[in-house]
């Protein structure tokens, strides 16, 4: 019975979500409403994680990963359905009867004052859907040897690309070029800055 596990998952989420005091899930709130906004780069769960211990809220990593990719999903959903802040709360009530009141005049009013922000991000990333990327990482190595050359010295460079996703994951990326290749990256790059400069 999958809708039962599911109603349940949701129930266990809400169980969470009604440990949070108005303020202290408002505040949860913000961090995911302005990351769908585009506002910040990606949900910092350990930031979320320290609000929490300051309000004095004991919660488990899972847990609160929990919240955030039910909160992620809820708001998403909400501004692809293009809902309102009362349609929002009566989805809400029709997926778990355990909701307390005042969530939901929280969830209601964020949804209400950021709702229409968020439909407009999520037609830009439409339109754009790709990765962004947010740290770049560079190292100049030396390959000596290798298992079928014992003389290699060999010069390359190493890059380590954070890239967020269009789902709020940041996932890493690393791949290693030789010299005559990294000349090639950076004469592309620097084309590329000459063009923007002239936008």
């Amino acid at each position: 019975m999958p809708a039962l596990e599911e109603s349940q998952g949701v129930n266990k989420v809400v169980d969470s979500i009604c440990k949070l005091s108005p303020d202290l899930l408002a505040e949860t709130c913000r961090h995911i409403l302005f990351y769908l906004q585009g506002q910040t780069k990606g949900v910092d769960s350990a930031e979320i994680s320290d609000e929490f211990q300051r309000a004095g809220v004991r919660c488990d990593h899972e847990a609160l990963q929990n919240i955030i990719r039910f909160l992620l999903l809820t708001f998403r959903s909400a501004g692809k359905s293009n809902l309102s802040g009362d349609d929002l709360v009566k989805r809400l009530e029709e997926g778990s009867s355990k909701w307390p009141k005042a969530s939901l005049q929280v969830l209601h009013r964020l949804w209400s004052e950021h709702g229409a922000s968020v439909r407009a991000q999520q037609e830009v990333e439409s339109a754009l859907s790709i990765g962004q990327l947010v740290d770049m990482q560079w190292k100049l190595g030396m390959a000596v040897s290798s298992d079928t050359c014992r003389s290699l010295n060999s010069p390359y460079v190493s890059l380590l690309l954070k890239i967020v996703e269009p789902s709020g994951q940041i996932c890493q990326k690393s791949f290693e070029m030789t010299i005559p290749q990294f000349q090639n990256f950076h004469k592309q790059f620097k084309e590329m800055a000459a063009v923007m400069e002239t936008v």
